[in-house]
């Protein structure tokens, strides 16, 4: 992996291909032992845009009956949350009465993750898991637990596989942290 630029601003490699594939393995195996053998068929929420590939790789692991559902949000602008989340786009089906399994590409904050919970229990979800694949705990401070995390990072900046940078480097298969020297 080479230092990459994207935009105005230069990325370093952080995690390889294969580390990311391993995490989801690991991540996939969890859900798995909580979900086997259910005769509810739970939904799982990829947050668009960034988890997409996340909740593609993700979903091939799964060993269980599950319906594929979207929605997307919106809070960062450049390389800063806004604090404020916005709904680009509402659920795509209904979830009243069922669990849900939301995949994220990222939590930081915390502010899209209490925005979700908010949006499935006012539409009836029975039951709501988080999974993540990367996770800041240095910048989380929110009640909601996260169920699953494929890998915990420090509170860097950081692009590839799903997440961008003004809407560019989502489709890296690594993941680049920002270069600040």
């Amino acid at each position: 992996m080479e230092h990459i630029k994207i935009s105005d601003k230069s990325f370093k490699p952080y995690l390889g291909h294969e580390e990311i594939m391993a995490a989801i393995d690991r991540v996939a195996e969890k859900i798995n032992r909580d979900f086997s053998g259910s005769d509810e068929i739970p939904v799982v929420l990829c947050v668009l845009n960034g988890s997409i590939i996340f909740t593609s790789e993700l979903i091939q692991r799964l060993d269980f009956q599950c319906e594929l559902a979207s929605i997307k949000l919106s809070s960062y602008s450049g390389t800063k949350s806004t604090g404020c989340v916005q709904t680009a786009m509402g659920l795509t089906c209904d979830v009243k009465g069922r669990k849900v399994i939301v995949v994220e590409d990222i939590v930081d904050t915390g502010n899209t993750i209490v925005k979700l919970d908010s949006i499935l229990r006012e539409a009836g979800a029975s039951e709501i898991r988080i999974c993540t694949l990367l996770f800041k705990p240095g910048s989380y401070g929110k009640d909601i637990p996260i169920d699953y995390i494929a890998k915990e990072i420090p509170n860097d900046f950081i692009v590839g596989f799903g997440l961008d940078y003004n809407g560019l480097g989502r489709g890296l298969r690594e993941i680049y942290v920002i270069d600040e020297d």
